[in-house]
């Protein structure tokens, strides 16, 4: 089974909503898939009794220093906490907390700010550059945590360009990341272009400046 585990809808930046996202990701073949929309449930709640395809709950969430994923929540998690508030609030909520493409530098926490506590770490993103993801990777094997993959889609076209290989067993999104904490999962993303990724630094940097340098 195939999963990406990072998606966004027009609950937050995303360009497609939360249904288009269900009907493109089984349109694709794929089994499962997160909607990590920045600081709000509510894309998954707009789909959560979706039984065609296996939806985790989560929210990709933006603390003092960067981005950070909570699956299995199912509630809203306050934004702009420390790192380890927000981890914690994560655990309280019955969620898994996931460092989001780590060295990002206008989102993604630095090596020093991934403190004991977290669940895992987004090895690949769709969005990363690949010294990016190879950085991530390394971390993930320092600390020995389990990773996860996503495209970090905003539209439609990039849903599936980051992927989890799931076993076919699984039948829930507590399977999913059953497998996803047990390192029982293969992951792979189509890494950008040069020129992918040149536009996407240029756009995402002048959204970073013209926000005042502020994390979204």
């Amino acid at each position: 089974m195939k999963a990406d585990l990072h998606i966004h809808s027009t609950r937050s930046d995303g360009k497609a909503t939360p249904r288009e996202i269900v009907e493109r990701a089984i349109e694709l073949g794929l089994g499962c898939i997160a909607i990590m929309d920045h600081n709000t449930i509510q894309g998954y709640l707009d789909v959560k009794d979706e039984d065609r395809i296996i939806i985790v709950p989560g929210i990709e969430i933006t603390s003092d220093a960067g981005h950070i994923l909570a699956y299995g929540v199912t509630e809203d998690i306050p934004s702009m906490m420390s790192v380890k508030d927000t981890v914690d609030a994560i655990h309280a909520a019955g969620g898994y907390a996931f460092v989001a493409h780590p060295h990002r530098i206008w989102s993604g926490l630095k090596e020093k700010d991934i403190i004991d506590g977290f669940d895992g770490i987004e090895g690949l993103n769709r969005r990363s550059s690949p010294a990016a993801n190879r950085k991530a990777m390394k971390i993930a094997e320092r600390k020995g945590l389990p990773v996860s993959a996503g495209s970090d889609a905003h539209s439609l076209s990039s849903i599936g360009l980051g992927l989890v290989e799931l076993p076919d067993t699984c039948g829930t999104w507590r399977d999913v990341m059953e497998a996803v904490l047990s390192k029982n999962v293969e992951i792979w993303c189509q890494h950008r272009t040069l020129k992918m990724t040149v536009k996407y630094g240029v756009n995402s940097i002048g959204k970073w400046i013209f926000r005042g340098f502020k994390r979204t």
